[in-house]
């Protein structure tokens, strides 16, 4: 059977078209300032986790190795009672987590049409020290769901690549990871087991944590390329990662994931087949991932600027299907096709991180100052639907001395459509003697500004630009207007951890 494929790995993108048109929102910006207020004030959250090392969302996703040895900034240092009850739950081995984000942003400008949403991700999760609780050395497990709510810009407004928020996804309450780990070798080794997500280790930039946008998270690329959007959020999958630390530069590693975590292939029903997170499918063909870190200067005495290097590439082993070419050899244009695309054995990736600080801070924290990151991959343009993906940005991290904790950046995401998905809108415009657009790559601006109100609460505004939403695509409600106009976006999260 031809898959069926869509023009953005969004979700609930493929419900969008078949939903009533909304009414147009008016006083766009009113909204956005009044949801401000909103997100800051009902931005209320329990969190008792480790800080991941850097996956998306930032706030939303720490998956924690129990227990926690540096939590992250908690209000309980300003309220003893709380700070009590977690440490007491701390020495007995358990970290409970409950986390709120809210996000409110509004389209001022291009997109499909213009408007502002609230959104918001409530993070329940509990992390476990096995070795207090049950006496297994170097045994952990955790285990997190979510209570999503709201809706997002992105589907609803916007029908980019590049999804405006980290935490943007279909409404509903869904399990996340919930993994065995066992530390082997005195801690030269791990192996996790469990439901996973390939977010949470994989292609992660430290410093495009900070940043909103999803896309700095999991990559459009690997969402786009891989069925279901890949192990990341929203979804995770059956798995099994391998991770060898030779020493404290080094780290190796791998993981061998269920390949299409919710069965859904590239029809973009991912979260509507999974709605809970239970599919636990296991017979689908995998999707491996390999990846070497190398960390420098990390120490707060180090000479040099701190920085991390890392390198991996990923490999599908099911079946993918042409965009452009049948089984025939005719354009799948042409009115002569036979509608079957050609069918390629496999699919892979690859990729390379690199976090550089370029300027650092007197004193003893090695990564306060100016920091540049830049994230690429590659993938064939045959079977995929992009082929060529590129990030990069600066950070300014507690340059102030008025606002230590404080930081701001700006970074911007290049996701580039495959030479055979443009061939086929090419051909497409030819055989029916229209001039519709050809779809060729899709551009994320961002600048955000994040600050400490106290330790555990911040917020963030933040200013988004895409260009070329969807990769240049056609409005699917203004067919006549050609291209999706490109959307400028304001708004703000706001996260309190405990």
């Amino acid at each position: 059977m031809r898959q069926v494929r869509i023009n953005s790995v969004s979700p609930e993108n493929s419900l969008r078209t078949i939903l009533a048109p909304m009414p147009r929102m008016t006083g766009v910006l009113s909204i956005v300032l009044a949801g401000c207020f909103l997100a800051g004030g009902l931005s209320i959250s329990l969190n008792c986790a480790a800080a991941q090392e850097g996956g998306k969302p930032a706030a939303a996703l720490e998956a924690a190795e129990a227990p926690a040895a540096n939590p992250p900034p908690s209000i309980s240092t300003s309220v003893p009672a709380l700070g009590d009850f977690k440490q007491a739950l701390l020495d007995r081995g358990f970290n409970l987590r409950l986390n709120y984000t809210g996000d409110t942003f509004g389209n001022v400008s291009g997109g499909i049409k213009q408007g502002a949403i609230y959104e918001g991700l409530l993070d329940m999760g509990l992390d476990g020290d096995l070795e207090k609780i049950a006496g297994l050395k170097g045994a952990s497990f955790h285990i997190n769901a979510f209570l999503i709510h709201g809706r997002g810009l992105s589907t609803y407004y916007i029908d980019n690549f590049s999804t405006i928020s980290d935490i943007e996804a279909r409404r509903t309450t869904r399990l996340f990871e919930a993994w065995f780990e066992q530390k082997l070798f005195g801690d030269l080794a791990s192996i996790r087991i469990g439901q996973l997500a390939a977010d949470q280790e994989f292609f992660i930039s430290d410093f495009g944590s900070l940043y909103i946008n999803g896309t700095f998270g999991w990559p459009n690329i690997t969402a786009a390329d891989q069925p279901s959007g890949g192990p990341a959020y929203p979804l995770a999958t059956p798995a099994v990662r391998i991770k060898v630390t030779p020493n404290d530069q080094l780290t190796l590693l791998a993981a061998v994931f269920n390949g299409d975590p919710s069965g859904a292939g590239f029809s973009g029903l991912q979260e509507i087949l999974d709605p809970a997170g239970i599919n636990f499918r296991l017979r689908d063909p995998p999707l491996v991932i390999g990846e070497a870190q190398y960390k420098y200067n990390q120490e707060k005495k180090a000479a040099g600027l701190a920085g991390t290097a890392r390198l991996g590439v990923w490999y599908h082993f099911g079946p993918f299907s042409s965009y452009r070419t049948g089984t025939d050899g005719y354009s799948l244009a042409a009115p002569l096709s036979n509608g079957i695309p050609i069918t390629f054995s496999g699919n892979y990736g690859i990729y390379g991180v690199i976090d550089q600080m370029i300027w650092r801070e007197p004193g003893d924290d090695p990564k306060k100052g100016v920091g540049a990151f830049a994230r690429f991959s590659g993938s064939p343009s045959d079977r995929n639907l992009m082929d060529l993906y590129a990030e990069a940005g600066v950070n300014f991290i507690g340059v102030w001395d008025k606002r230590p904790d404080d930081q701001f950046g700006v970074a911007a995401a290049f996701s580039r459509i495959s030479s055979d998905v443009s061939a086929f809108d090419q051909d497409t415009a030819f055989f029916t003697g229209t001039t519709r657009p050809i779809r060729n790559y899709e551009l994320a601006l961002e600048v955000t500004y994040q600050a400490q109100i106290i330790p555990g609460f911040v917020i963030q505004p933040d200013f988004q630009y895409i260009f070329h939403p969807g990769g240049g695509a056609v409005d699917p409600l203004n067919p006549n207007i050609g291209r999706i106009p490109d959307a400028a976006i304001f708004g703000l999260q706001s996260v309190i951890r405990f």
